[in-house]
């Protein structure tokens, strides 16, 4: 029986595509591991200089929230140039600098530096788990994202309001529900690189690293009031 030679261009094409998601998911996972690095140097600048303290709530959640959706505007600005790189670093450094309050005020407890360990290894397993669903899942969780957006929406007017309200019991409700939305949101945004529905690797890292970052600060928070010893 002679082999139908129509078929190996369609299974080149089938090859070509999964090598260049395979290739995005990679270049996401590398970015990803880099840019833990700059949100380090920024809490260890933070937490030395006082410089997220020295604010008060209010000033600090506005420089929070511009430079925020800024940095957030400018990465997609850029994510098809070689400024895309150098200003997502730019933009952990400066989430780094932002979370410094709440890692100042963890390592001033007695078992501070176990709970930061703690919060880290946690947001590990979690990352972990997320990223061995979306290789195992099969089916589209494409519809999954409106859902986590008005959830992510619903968590930041909320926190907005709390800053002022100074509620602890509805901090604690916050960080859970953070936990568990962003959870979703990180095999959310793999298994869109993994769908071929996500192409752009900076973009793709842009949101699994904003999980990841309200995953390990939510955590951290709960083990804060939870789990910290003044003495």
């Amino acid at each position: 029986m002679t082999p139908s030679y129509e078929s190996y261009p369609s299974s080149a094409a089938g090859t070509a595509v999964v090598a260049e998601r395979n290739r995005v998911l990679r270049n996401t996972y590398w970015l990803l591991a880099l840019s833990m690095v700059p949100t380090v140097l920024g809490a260890w600048l933070g937490v030395t200089t006082g410089i997220a303290r020295a604010m008060s709530p209010g000033i600090g959640l506005v420089v929070f929230l511009v430079g925020a959706f800024g940095f957030m505007f400018a990465i997609e600005k850029t994510k098809n140039s070689a400024a895309g790189v150098p200003v997502l670093l730019a933009f952990t450094f400066f989430m780094g600098v932002m979370l410094s309050r709440l890692v100042g005020t963890v390592l001033g407890l007695a078992n501070g530096a176990g709970l930061i360990m703690t919060a880290f290894a946690g947001t590990g397993v979690i990352f972990l788990g997320m990223a061995t669903l979306s290789s195992v899942i099969k089916r589209d969780l494409s519809s999954m994202g409106k859902f986590l957006f008005i959830g992510a929406i619903m968590l930041l007017v909320a926190g907005i309001a709390n800053v002022f309200l100074q509620s602890s019991a509805l901090m604690i409700t916050l960080a859970v529900l953070a936990i568990g939305i962003f959870s979703a949101f990180i095999l959310y945004d793999l298994k869109r690189v993994q769908d071929g529905l996500e192409t752009n690797y900076i973009s793709a890292t842009l949101g699994v690293y904003l999980s990841l970052y309200n995953v390990f600060q939510s955590l951290l928070a709960l083990l804060g009031i939870f789990g910290g010893r003044d003495e």
